[in-house]
């Protein structure tokens, strides 16, 4: 019996010398691994940045690659869109931009039986990419990606990262019973929550008639240059890494509570570098008109050449600088700031060669580079294929390459053959 009992202990001890071996050598791996994912969040620039870049596989040089990054935002409330904003991301250079679109915005064809229906505002009753392509019209650009976000999805998040700090700037009071929205905010610098955000996003002018001041944007104005400054101050205070622990939150409003056709793949290979986004470094603005009425009906007329202005300086030039929605003489100013590349690519020629499958689609790339001043001196069809090109015929300066890729939305620029009859070949890929 002794025996067997002595033998019961040494066995007992073996198996846990067995055991200590085991979780050393299972700790020394959570170890190993642990410094491994340090060094490489590290290796990625440390931070919040580093951990997301390194924890979604890729790496800081990836990221700093990728292409501008263009999409609408919509937002929505009872299924109007009561808000228009195109935004830009550039990875390389942390520079981004967001322009407003006014909702009254006229696109149509005839002043004349101008109709509510012929507000751009419209559009999303019959799908968001009919609003993607009436925006793409009247800026020029080649938005691909939407994102709308209900009114009651910016609450939730606002909610769930505890609060928004915002300069509200005008004392906000009004009432409207039909759509059971109350607004009553203080002027200042305060935390607002989630049902105040919304207040502050809705608001166009109080009980009695007033409004922002002309200084700073009267009625819609004044509401799209509010919606332009409080998205910033989501975005930055979202973006702490306190609310690395509020991620699963975050995410579940996304999923419910936002509709968009950015698929997942994109959206992982951007959310490394959104992570990084500085909104000291983005440019907003509003498409620049006039309102007016046709056939009784309120209308906002862009003006065409003061927005190809805007759309240049914001989205199809480099070095940005924020205003951060502080300049109420936008318009001039952009006029003054136009780039000398930019004057020199209103002589460029261009030929475009149509690997699309799609006749629609070389159409719409011709209309988009005449309506920024390239001269499309040839146009023709060449085979399929996946991606766009765009090849340098007369050493045209790399900024000039960058320009055409962000107008487009998509391309690689190479160096072909010299060409005294275009500066530029462009290859349309079936990614345009």
């Amino acid at each position: 019996m002794k025996k067997d009992n002595r033998a019961k202990e040494k066995k007992k001890k073996k198996s846990h010398k067995v055991l200590k071996r085991v979780l050393l050598i299972i700790l020394l791996i959570i170890l190993i691994c642990a410094g491994v994912f340090t060094y490489r969040v590290s290796q990625n620039g440390g931070g919040l940045a580093g951990l997301v870049t390194t924890l979604v596989g890729t790496d800081q040089e990836t990221v700093k690659n990728l292409p501008d990054f263009y999409c609408l935002l919509i937002g929505k409330s009872e299924n109007m869109t009561d808000t228009l904003i195109v935004a830009k991301y550039s990875p390389s250079t942390g520079d981004s931009a967001l322009l407003s679109i006014p909702r009254d915005s006229y696109i149509g064809s005839n002043k004349a039986n101008a109709s509510a229906s012929d507000k751009i505002n419209s559009k999303y009753q019959i799908s968001p990419q009919s609003t993607i392509d009436a925006v793409n019209k009247l800026t020029g650009l080649n938005i691909k990606y939407y994102l709308t976000v209900d009114t009651e999805a910016l609450r939730d998040l606002v909610d769930a990262i505890g609060g928004v700090y915002f300069d509200v700037p005008i004392d906000m009071d009004y009432d409207d019973s039909s759509q059971d929205l109350y607004i009553h905010l203080d002027k200042g610098y305060q935390l607002l929550n989630g049902e105040q955000a919304e207040w502050v996003v809705r608001f166009r002018h109080n009980n009695n008639g007033t409004s922002y001041p002309v200084s700073y944007g009267d009625n819609d104005l004044g509401r799209m240059r509010t919606q332009r400054e409080f998205i910033m101050e989501v975005a930055k205070q979202t973006l702490k890494i306190e609310n690395i622990t509020k991620i699963d939150d975050i995410l579940k409003i996304a999923e419910e509570k936002v509709e968009t056709n950015i698929d997942w793949d994109t959206l992982m290979e951007y959310v490394p570098a959104l992570v990084s986004f500085n909104a000291d470094q983005m440019k907003t603005e509003t498409l620049p008109g006039i309102p007016e009425y046709m056939n009784n009906v309120a209308f906002y007329l862009v003006d065409e050449d003061e927005a190809k202005q805007v759309v240049n300086e914001l989205f199809l030039t480099s070095g940005t600088t924020s205003t951060s929605g502080e300049n109420e003489n936008t318009t001039n100013t952009v006029e003054n700031q136009v780039s000398s590349d930019q004057v020199e690519e209103k002589e460029i020629k261009v030929e475009v060669l149509n690997g699309t499958g799609s006749s629609t689609r070389l159409e719409n790339a011709i209309e988009q580079l005449e309506a920024q001043g390239y001269e499309v001196v040839k146009e023709g069809n060449t085979n399929i294929t996946n991606s766009t090109v765009i090849i340098n015929r007369t050493n045209n300066t790399e900024s000039q390459e960058n320009t055409l890729i962000a107008l487009l939305g998509t391309g690689t620029a190479i160096t072909g053959e010299n060409n005294e009859d275009v500066d530029f070949t462009i290859i349309l890929g079936k990614d345009y």
